[in-house]
């Protein structure tokens, strides 16, 4: 969509961050690792021709990360990397990360914030009741490891939806939601959060 604890037990500076990188690369310590926003930034450069360096997307293909919970980023940079979860072009990236290079990225572009805007005229009473609860009548992500969907183009999240309903993509909550939809439903709900105006704001100086 994540400081190691061994880090902080060793204490600030190269110590902490030997220790992490001794540690490995496993599931447990990623989730715990605290990044450096202006880490993250130096390291962004990879991900700007798709995602953006503010994580404003380029391209209908990718999603807006600018904004998202550093913990939903770390987690699927974290699956891309052990193949838990597949993409032809973020495989092989998120392969050569550690879990501090995640926790950097994940640092950098949760710094930022994200704001939506229904289109004029649109209530949130029409909003998809079932994603409004997690995601909110205007996609953003009511929890820390709930992605936001305001402005994510139509192609994109109904890419999503049927790669959950497909068992491509896995997840506790949306495979169970998306196995019962009907692409009318997935385009419905594509449409409603692709036509949200998104903004992401720099982080704070």
């Amino acid at each position: 969509m994540a400081l190691a604890c061994a880090a902080l037990l060793a204490g600030p500076g190269l110590g902490g961050m030997l220790l992490a990188r001794v540690l490995g690369s496993s599931p447990a310590l990623a989730e715990t690792v605290n990044g450096d926003p202006a880490a993250g930034r130096k390291r962004a450069g990879m991900c700007r021709t798709c995602h953006g360096l503010d994580g404003m997307a380029r391209i209908p293909i990718a999603p807006h990360i600018g904004g998202e919970p550093p913990a939903y980023l770390r987690a699927q940079l974290t699956a891309f990397r052990d193949g838990r979860r597949v993409h032809e072009m973020m495989s092989v990236v998120a392969k050569s990360l550690d879990d501090i290079a995640i926790a950097d990225l994940a640092a950098w572009y949760g710094s930022h914030q994200a704001s939506a805007t229904l289109p004029l005229g649109v209530s949130t009473e029409a909003a998809p009741a079932e994603c409004s609860a997690c995601h909110g009548e205007t996609g953003i992500g009511q929890m820390e490891d709930v992605p936001n969907l305001a402005g994510e183009s139509a192609i994109y999240i109904d890419t999503q939806l049927k790669a959950f309903r497909l068992g491509k993509r896995k997840h506790e909550v949306m495979s169970t939601v998306a196995a019962e939809l009907t692409d009318d439903e997935i385009r419905a709900f594509a449409d409603w959060y692709a036509a949200v105006k998104l903004e992401i704001a720099p982080p704070a100086q």
